[in-house]
């Protein structure tokens, strides 16, 4: 494959990553836990996107505006129901729930869709944009240009709203914004629903380049590697983190011996931890102190 079809489709799959691991940050940086179902949530909100456009005829902007409302309550409700009764608790408990919940939405997605591919039509499904002498899937265009934009907006949101100035003043010190008469909790719940919506974005971009079925979750783990590379405290070292896995992924995969492919994330994790321990943009952030 032409390198810079290579690069192209590297980036695409880096937003993806980056994406999901958005996710875990946003989740980290609110309750200082781990969502290890991230990858699952995207896998569910990519389901939910096939039930409204393929099945219920659904528009695709419209299902994906329904699918990023739906999952973003789905998002709300498990905080509320599932992590909140546990607050105070050691973090290992929290790190096997989520474990635990990965795979009892992977159940339950293969009883309600079943197990077997499937994939639901989008305006960019097979065509094709030539750059050059390189020739590009518009999907993979869709991906880049979605990541940016949602990553535009979250920018806005958290800089410049109240409500996302308040996030971040949570995530600094819970019990000082608490104080300060912020309400954590619901708070909390809210970055949950956050991180779902992101998860259904991630799902539905990834659609059409990847059949969904319940074990597309397990995407999460690179995406975990990708958080840890940027540093796990960092909204755009996540974004960057799956950059580099996803452009890595792709270079291993065209010009490496088979097998490189599918561990270059953990390579490349273990090469930053060796030489960051704290990941890149943690290391940047604190060089600024």
């Amino acid at each position: 494959m032409d390198l810079a079809q290579l690069l192209v489709t590297g980036i695409a799959q880096g937003c993806i990553y980056g994406l999901i691991a958005l996710g875990f940050v946003l989740i980290y940086k609110a309750t200082e836990t781990v969502n290890f179902a991230q990858g699952d949530l995207m896998m569910v909100g990519a389901f939910i996107a096939f039930t409204f456009i393929a099945s219920l005829g659904m528009p695709y902007w419209l299902g994906l505006a329904a699918v990023i409302v739906t999952m973003a309550l789905a998002g709300y409700a498990l905080d509320v129901v599932l992590l909140r009764p546990i607050s105070g608790q050691p973090q290992f408990a929290v790190v096997i729930l989520t474990i635990s919940l990965g795979f009892v939405l992977r159940a339950i997605a293969g009883v309600v869709w079943g197990h077997n591919p499937v994939s639901f039509p989008t305006p960019f499904s097979g065509k094709m944009l030539a750059v050059g002498n390189a020739v590009i899937s518009q999907e993979n265009v869709a991906i880049i240009v979605g990541t940016l934009l949602l990553c535009g907006l979250l920018f806005v949101f958290f800089r410049y709203t109240r409500l996302g100035v308040a996030m971040q003043a949570a995530s600094q010190n819970q019990l000082a914004a608490y104080y300060m008469g912020i309400p954590v909790k619901r708070l909390s719940s809210t970055i949950w629903a956050i991180s779902a919506g992101v998860a259904a974005v991630a799902g539905v971009l990834m659609a059409p380049v990847a059949l969904v079925e319940p074990q597309m979750g397990f995407l999460g783990i690179k995406a975990f590697a990708a958080a840890v590379i940027g540093g796990f405290g960092s909204l755009p070292g996540a974004l960057l983190g799956g950059l580099i896995v996803g452009v890595g992924e792709q270079l291993a995969g065209g010009y490496l011996p088979q097998g490189f492919k599918e561990t270059s994330a953990y390579l490349l994790m273990l090469v930053v931890l060796t030489v960051r321990p704290g990941g890149l943009f943690a290391q940047i952030q604190r060089k600024k102190v």
